[in-house]
């Protein structure tokens, strides 16, 4: 399940050793320290095509999730987003989106 908070882009996929857990995947470690904190035990470099993963039981992530729903103010997702690079990101995923709709 890809999720697009307005401060980090993830992966969500059960943890294969572990159905109880997710592996929460990243292309940019900030994504991950931005939800989960700086003492998250973020691993590097797993040989997959997402440099960055934590392991974390389903209710964490359930909870980031849910106080982001109960806490969004904005009226527009895209103008949330502060980081350039994440924005960009955004609007291409916008467009190829817009663009299955016509």
């Amino acid at each position: 399940m890809w999720l697009c908070f307005n401060n980090a882009f993830v992966s969500a996929v059960a943890d294969r050793n572990d159905p109880s857990r997710l592996m929460v995947r990243a292309r940019r470690r900030e994504h991950l320290t931005n939800l989960f904190g700086d003492e998250a035990d973020i691993v590097e470099n797993a040989g997959s095509d997402y440099k960055y993963r934590v392991f974390v039981d389903r209710s964490v992530l359930a909870d980031i999730t849910n106080k982001t729903l109960m806490n969004l103010k904005y009226d527009n997702f895209k103008n949330s987003v502060g980081d350039d690079t994440l924005h960009d990101l955004y609007a291409d995923f916008w467009q190829l989106h817009y663009e299955i709709q016509k």
